[in-house]
C-alpha cells in the first residue's frame, strides 16, 4: 500500500511533468513547428502547398492533421493498454515505454533538413511527429493515474498544481537553452544557416536527452502498479473498451461528474487545441522568427508557473468549478481576440493572457475529476483513462476543426472564430455544473444526520 502525500514521492510524480514538458514546448509549441513552416515555404513556388504520400495539401494543415490522427491513435490505444496495465499491474512499464518511444522518435527529427530544391520529403519527419506525440500522450494517462495514489482529496489541487509547476520549470530551462544554441551557435562550434539549420536540429536531439534523463527518477520512485483481480479468461484487447464503457455507465449515475465531463469536453476542444496551433499561427500569419516566438514562448512559461500556483489558491478559497466558471470566460474571450491580431506585441500580450490562465485551467481540471470520482475505487487508471481519451477526443475534434476551416477558408484566423464556439459551450455547461453543485450541497445540508 503507497503511502500517501509521501514528500519523495511527490517529488518523482513532478518530476516526470519536468522531463516531458520540454517536448511540449520545443516539439509541438515553439521550435518544430516554426522549423517545419519556413522549410516548408523556403524554396516553395506552390504558396504553402506541399505532398505527402503523393496528395497535395496545405503545408499548415497538413501539420495539424498529422497531430489529430496522433491523437486519435492515442484515442484508440489508450483503451488497451490501460487494461493490459491494470490486469498486469505494468503501470510503470507502460510509463516507461511510452517515455523511451516519444524521446527517440524527438531524436530521429534531427535528420530532418532542408533540401537544395523544392521541399523537403515529409512522410518520415511527420510519422515520426506523430510517434513523438504518442509517447507523451501515452504516458501521461499512467502518470495521471498516479494522483489519487500518491495524494490524499484535500492535497489533490496542491499536488496537481505543483506537477504542472514542475512542467513549466523544467520546460523553460530547456527553452532558454535552447535559445542559446539558437541563437549564439558559434559558442556550440555551430555553423548554423538557412541552407543548414544545426541548431534547431540540435534542440531536437536535447529534448531526447533531458526527457529520457530526468524520467529515470520518477522510474525509480513511483510505486508499482497493483495487478487487478480479474477473471482468468479476461480479454486484455477487448477488456478495456468494455470498462470504458463500464465507466461511463456509472459517470451517467453520477449527475455532476457526467455535468463536469461535457464542460470539460468543450472547452478543452478550445484550450488544447490553441496551444497546439500558436506557433503554426506566429509563423505563418505574423512571420514571428524562431527566435521572438521562443522567447514569448519563455515568458509564458515564468506567467504560467505563478498562474498554476495562483488558481490553487484560489480554487482553495473560492472552490473548483466557480474557479474553472472565471479561467473558461477569460479563455473564451481570449479565443475571440486571436482573429483581430495582427502584430507581434498583440501576440505578446494575448500569450502573457494564456500562460496565466493555461496551467490553471489543465490543474484545476485535472483535481476537480479526481474530486468528483467514487471514494475507495480500486483502479484509478480505469477512471483516468476515460479522462483522457475524453480529453484527446476532444483535442482531434479541435484539430481537425481548425484544419478543415483553414482549408476551407485559406485563413487560419478563421480557425480561431470556430474554437470560441467550443469554448462558449463549455463555459454554459460549467455555469450549469456550477449551480447543480450548488443546489446538491444545499440539499445534503438538509438532511438531519444519524443519531
Amino acid at each position: 500500500m503507497t503511502e500517501k502525500n509521501n514528500k519523495k514521492t511527490i517529488w518523482a510524480w513532478c518530476m516526470f511533468d519536468w522531463a516531458n514538458q520540454s517536448y511540449n514546448m520545443v516539439i509541438t509549441s515553439t521550435i518544430f513547428p516554426a522549423y517545419y513552416v519556413f522549410y516548408t515555404t523556403y524554396h516553395n513556388t506552390n504558396h504553402g502547398i506541399v505532398t505527402f504520400f503523393g496528395h497535395p495539401i496545405i503545408n499548415t494543415v497538413l501539420l495539424t492533421y498529422a497531430l489529430g490522427t496522433s491523437y486519435m491513435v492515442i484515442v484508440l490505444l489508450l483503451p488497451i493498454l490501460t487494461s493490459i496495465a491494470d490486469y498486469r499491474g505494468s503501470k510503470k512499464l507502460y510509463l516507461q515505454f511510452f517515455t523511451w518511444l516519444g524521446a527517440l522518435s524527438c531524436a530521429g527529427l534531427f535528420w530532418f533538413k532542408p533540401v537544395p530544391i523544392g521541399v523537403p520529403a515529409l512522410e518520415i519527419p511527420l510519422i515520426l511527429y506523430g510517434l513523438a506525440c504518442i509517447g507523451y500522450c501515452g504516458g501521461f494517462v499512467f502518470y495521471n493515474s498516479y494522483l489519487p495514489q500518491i495524494a490524499t482529496d484535500d492535497q489533490m489541487d496542491n499536488v496537481s498544481a505543483k506537477g504542472f509547476m514542475y512542467g513549466y520549470a523544467g520546460s523553460l530551462v530547456m527553452q532558454l537553452l535552447c535559445l542559446i544554441v539558437i541563437q549564439e551557435p558559434k559558442w556550440f562550434g555551430l555553423a548554423d544557416s538557412d541552407a543548414n539549420p544545426i541548431a534547431a536540429r540540435i534542440s531536437f536531439l536535447l529534448i531526447f536527452f533531458w526527457w529520457m534523463g530526468f524520467s529515470i527518477i520518477p522510474f525509480r520512485l513511483l510505486p508499482k502498479g497493483v495487478p487487478s483481480i480479474k477473471k482468468q479468461n479476461y480479454n486484455v484487447i477487448t477488456g478495456g473498451f468494455k470498462e470504458l464503457a463500464h465507466v461511463f455507465k456509472q459517470v451517467l449515475g453520477m449527475p455532476l461528474l457526467k455535468r463536469f465531463l461535457s464542460s470539460f469536453f468543450f472547452y478543452s476542444v478550445g484550450v488544447q487545441t490553441i496551444m497546439l496551433v500558436a506557433a503554426n499561427f506566429a509563423s505563418k500569419e505574423l512571420h514571428m522568427p524562431d527566435d521572438t516566438l521562443i522567447e514569448i514562448i519563455l515568458s509564458i512559461q515564468i506567467v504560467g508557473i505563478i498562474g498554476a500556483w495562483l488558481t490553487s489558491k484560489v480554487s482553495n478559497k473560492y472552490g473548483n468549478v466557480k474557479t474553472l466558471v472565471g479561467l473558461v470566460s477569460i479563455w473564451t474571450v481570449l479565443c475571440l481576440l486571436v482573429y483581430f491580431i495582427t502584430t507581434t506585441l498583440q501576440f505578446f500580450a494575448a500569450a502573457v493572457v494564456v500562460g496565466a490562465v493555461m496551467g490553471g485551467v489543465q490543474s484545476i481540471s485535472r483535481s476537480t475529476y479526481s474530486k468528483y470520482l467514487p471514494p475507495n475505487i480500486p483502479d484509478t487508471a480505469s477512471f483516468f483513462s476515460f479522462y483522457d481519451v475524453t480529453e484527446k477526443f476532444a483535442i482531434v475534434v479541435g484539430l481537425f476543426t481548425f484544419g478543415a476551416v483553414e482549408a476551407w477558408t485559406g485563413k487560419m484566423r478563421n480557425s480561431a472564430l470556430a474554437l470560441d464556439c467550443f469554448f462558449a459551450a463549455g463555459l454554459i455547461l460549467m455555469i450549469v455544473l456550477y449551480f447543480a453543485e450548488k443546489k446538491s450541497k444545499k440539499h445534503l445540508a438538509t438532511i438531519p444526520a444519524e443519531a
